[in-house]
């Protein structure tokens, strides 16, 4: 998810791509809001290659010539980009919002709302930390090439060596980059060069031959019908040499460059430190959770909601004997308990991975009582690629491919199995795949006569929200938790992690909180390790405003829920109000409020 959305951001805010049919109807003059709104995020969208594969708009289209192809990571590209935004934007209030009802009117709005707050963004010309721990390139591409771009014949094998030396551009424009923020005062903090440095030198430690993005072509090399051993063993040189020559003299710039600037960077941890610091942290709250809320506000709610979850948390340990000095020992006691572990072996990581796709059954064997649209689209269970798990979280998603030539996938961290005991699977199986991601974004994609943006999820507070809304419907309403009060800690603890979230990231970035000081707030209120939460607090370092969604979107869904009961009494239904949250797509919340007050009102 969140790589979908830095790539979207990094080519001036494309997020969406046009349908492509052999009959090229996007060279036509656009006709009401719904074709204007396609065409001109499609012009927005076709330079990001990445894109367009992670989309599926790629092999047997017209646009088959991108895929073997990267983006352009320039400044002046970016600033290309800025300026066709604007007029992107200027162009749509010719198609309303006088004159629309409906689903145009629905679409008018998101697509105004859209542009406006890539705009907001845009204007400040801040693009975060170009490289760090957990994004950016250096750990983007690496994945998107070894996952996303799928290689299924011979043409496909050639455009994937064409990315390999492609790769080598970008890294080099990327690192032009670097030395510009540089020069305006954008240096990441001394423990993100840091981890940073720790991750581009383990990606290139085995070489060439030992890559990652040569390692994993062998494999898809052998089930190809048109490529024969000869030709498998030509492509593995000229891959091995591309990485040799094109993407590890990259990354040893980049390592260069990241060394020289560890002396200048300071330790503190809050944008506020960056020029136009306060004003960037301000577009980061309205762009992640799509209100107009304060960071004294987000604070507020965040002490409220831990000081509940607490209450709840501890009601169960109480119950279960559970003793310790203090709240976070006590919930560490049930963490530690070898009783719940998996062993960290591969084996143990097989069986880990076994009981998530049981449970996913187990819910899936439920869902049609509590949804009316069920996605069709498969959801597969795989590991954080090892290269990039000593950054990540405990696990992400990334959606299906709108062509159906990808799954969508559920990413685990496996580096240490003790990081997830079996209590707590159940809720990140719930939060990342059905009915929580995987149903909010596949469903999206089943949306019909709406323009693309409406099938996608630019907006972190309701598809964040919906996961975590989603972790609260397991027990209240499907009773996934019956006789499981374990699970039901896992549940809370995970909460407490997304309520903490809102406390550390306004903390830091507006209160002016140390790392330090962060760290230990989160590890005295969820029980998880140091090591857990250093990562944590890092990646909020780095991506300011992006965990207040989630908490920030499961509050306004829940009370959307509570004023449509009140609202229809017994009439309502809770299949039918979840069709109408999810079959009209990811929305800004304050317009989502709105619609489902309207959908209220109709029933």
């Amino acid at each position: 998810m969140r790589w979908l959305k830095l790539a979207l951001l990094s080519t001036a805010g494309a997020t969406i791509v046009a349908a492509v049919s052999a009959s090229m109807w996007f060279w036509f003059t656009p006709v009401g809001v719904n074709n204007y709104v396609n065409k001109v995020t499609f012009k927005l969208a076709i330079d990001s290659p990445e894109l367009l594969t992670y989309l599926g708009f790629i092999d047997n289209t017209p646009l088959d010539f991108h895929s073997g192809k990267l983006a352009d990571y320039t400044k002046e590209k970016e600033e290309r980009g800025i300026a066709e935004l604007q007029a992107a934007r200027a162009g749509l209030d010719a198609y309303g919002p006088q004159g629309l009802t409906g689903q145009e009117l629905l679409t008018w709005k998101i697509a105004a709302w859209f542009f406006d707050d890539l705009l907001r963004q845009a204007e400040l010309r801040y693009s975060g930390y170009r490289v760090n721990q957990i994004s950016g390139v250096t750990v983007n591409l690496p994945q998107f090439l070894t996952d996303t771009h799928v290689i299924k014949n011979k043409k496909s094998v050639q455009r994937y060596l064409s990315r390999l030396a492609e790769f080598g551009r970008v890294l080099r424009e990327t690192h032009e980059r670097v030395i510009d923020d540089r020069a305006n005062g954008v240096i990441p903090p001394d423990f993100v060069i840091e981890k940073a440095l720790v991750g581009m030198n383990k990606f290139i430690a085995d070489g060439a031959a030992g890559s990652p993005l040569v390692t994993t072509l062998g494999p898809k090399l052998e089930s190809l019908e048109d490529v024969d051993n000869v030709t498998a063993s030509k492509f593995m040189t000229e891959a091995t040499q591309l990485v040799a020559t094109e993407v590890i003299p990259g990354y040893q710039a980049m390592i260069t460059l990241f060394q020289s600037m560890l002396p200048e960077a300071s330790h503190d941890a809050g944008i506020w430190r960056l020029p136009n610091g306060e004003a960037i942290y301000a577009a980061n709250l309205r762009s992640n959770t799509t209100t107009q809320f304060t960071p004294d506000e987000i604070h507020a709610t965040g002490l409220a909601e831990v000081s509940r979850i607490e209450g709840e948390m501890l009601d169960i340990l109480d119950s279960r004997g559970v003793t310790g000095p203090s709240f976070a020992q006590r919930v560490r006691v049930v963490m530690k308990d070898p009783a719940h572990q998996f062993p960290n072996t591969d084996a143990g990581r097989a069986e880990m991975i076994a009981y998530l796709e049981a449970f996913d059954q187990k819910v899936m064997a439920i869902a049609a009582d509590y949804f009316i649209t069920i996605p069709p689209q498969p959801l597969e269970i795989v590991r954080v690629p090892e290269y990039s798990q000593d950054s990540s979280p405990s696990g992400y998603y990334n959606g299906p491919a709108l062509d159906g030539s990808r799954p969508g996938r559920f990413y685990i961290n496996q580096k240490d199995t003790a990081d997830n005991p079996r209590w707590t699977l159940p809720t990140l199986m719930i939060h990342e795949g059905s009915p929580g991601h995987h149903f909010q974004i596949s469903t999206s994609q089943l949306i019909e006569g709406v323009p693309l943006l409406r099938k996608l999820s630019p907006f972190n507070a309701f598809s964040e929200g919906w996961a975590l809304y989603s972790e609260r419907i397991a027990k209240t309403d499907m009773g996934l938790y019956e006789d499981d009060p374990l699970g039901d800690l896992g549940r809370l603890q995970a909460e407490m992690f997304r309520a903490v979230r809102l406390v550390v990231d306004t903390g830091m970035h507006a209160k002016r909180w140390s790392r330090e000081k962060a760290i230990e707030y989160m590890i005295s209120k969820t029980g998880m390790t140091r090591e857990e939460v250093t990562r944590e607090i890092e990646r909020y370092v780095v991506w300011p405003g992006q965990a207040t969604a989630y908490k920030t979107g499961q509050l306004a869904l829940l009370e959307m829920r509570r004023d449509a009961e009140n609202a229809l009494g017994e009439i309502f239904d809770l299949r039918e109000f979840h069709e109408a949250v999810l079959m009209n797509g990811a929305m800004p919340l304050d317009i989502l409020r709105d619609n489902l007050a309207e959908w209220a009102a109709a029933q």
